[in-house]
């Protein structure tokens, strides 16, 4: 059965158990510009076991593509309209679409977003800098951007002559409302909602755990990346605009304190804090707490293994709160 959602989505089919999937543009009308907010209206709301495919935007303005060498013509007139239409803005800068309302998602439950696909919407990407921001911001007191030829036949990103860096496209940001008490809560540094994560291991594939904090759950997201280092030093990415397609599965009571998320291969805990080491900490006692309550281990244990079998990485070092995960193979467990 086909269904239409208002002017902005549509149900593109029924699968098994009533599950749909959605198609939801991006608009003047469906960004939350730099910002997580429990009290926002959401967009779309869908059911549990649904899919939704998001088109997102990266958040240069078209001035500053065109200043940069984007050819007119190149840039999306979906950014053209976001720019000249939404005033509304802030407190962050990502343009984020949604939010998206799970219908009977409550404070206590687990949001489990399952990223089907991710497509690139646009032939190019670019990667900035500017005083003020970047782990070498005084090194580099002044701004620069580059524009950043993707090929997807050949599946790189041309850097420069010489210099091909396998696409990696993910999102920067996946996130729901914090709680209410937040307030419009800044899009920019990560915490308990998920949001400006920056974690390059999230591509099509993987899986995501959000604790919800208000009712619906209020998802968004955007920050598109064709690719990224762990850390993401200078403050951008290979910044574009990307399509992706989500599977929302609610789990209710679950009481998740904090984000994680998988990959075919790794489980993965988070940690975010403007100090690094308190950052770290945060992500090796996710990991101590998942493997407790998911695989049984004693604490003793979950400590143990995750020093003799576990990855650290530095997810992000620019966005206030710095993050850090850590990484174990699923592979442990028979």
């Amino acid at each position: 059965m086909i269904r239409i959602w208002g002017a902005m989505a549509a149900a593109l089919w029924a699968g098994q158990a009533g599950a749909a999937t959605y198609q939801l543009h991006v608009t003047p009308q469906t960004v939350a510009w730099g910002n997580y907010d429990a009290k926002a209206k959401p967009v779309l709301t869908v059911k549990s076991g649904d899919t939704v495919v998001i088109d997102t935007l990266l958040t240069n303005s078209p001035t500053g593509l065109e200043k940069n060498g984007v050819k007119p013509q190149d840039v999306q007139q979906s950014l053209r309209d976001v720019y000249d239409q939404v005033k509304d803005r802030g407190p962050g800068g990502h343009i984020l679409t949604g939010p998206i309302a799970i219908e009977g998602a409550e404070p206590g439950d687990t949001l489990e977003i399952r990223i089907r696909k991710i497509d690139l919407a646009i032939p190019y990407a670019y990667n900035g800098f500017r005083y003020g921001a970047g782990l070498l911001t005084d090194d580099y007191p002044y701004a620069r951007t580059k524009i950043i030829p993707l090929d997807k036949q050949m599946g790189v990103a041309h850097f420069a002559p010489g210099i091909d860096i396998p696409l990696h496209p993910f999102f920067g940001s996946m996130g729901v409302a914090p709680p209410e008490g937040f307030g419009r809560y800044d899009s920019t540094p990560p915490t308990i909602n998920g949001g400006n994560m920056d974690n390059k291991w999230l591509v099509a594939g993987t899986t995501l755990y959000l604790p919800v904090h208000a009712r619906g759950a209020l998802f968004e997201v955007g920050d598109g990346h064709a690719g990224q280092g762990d850390g993401e030093v200078d403050v951008t990415a290979m910044e574009t605009s990307l399509t992706g397609t989500f599977e929302f599965i609610l789990h209710k009571g679950t009481k998740l304190a904090y984000p994680r998320a998988e990959t075919p291969t790794q489980y993965i805990s988070m940690g975010f804090d403007d100090d690094l080491a308190a950052a770290t900490r945060k992500a090796v006692k996710n990991m101590v707490e998942f493997l407790v309550a998911e695989k049984h281990l004693n604490r003793d244990d979950a400590y143990m293994l995750v020093s003799v079998a576990g990855d650290l990485h530095i997810t992000e070092v620019v966005d206030r709160n710095k993050g850090v995960h850590v990484m174990l193979p699923k592979g442990l467990f028979h």
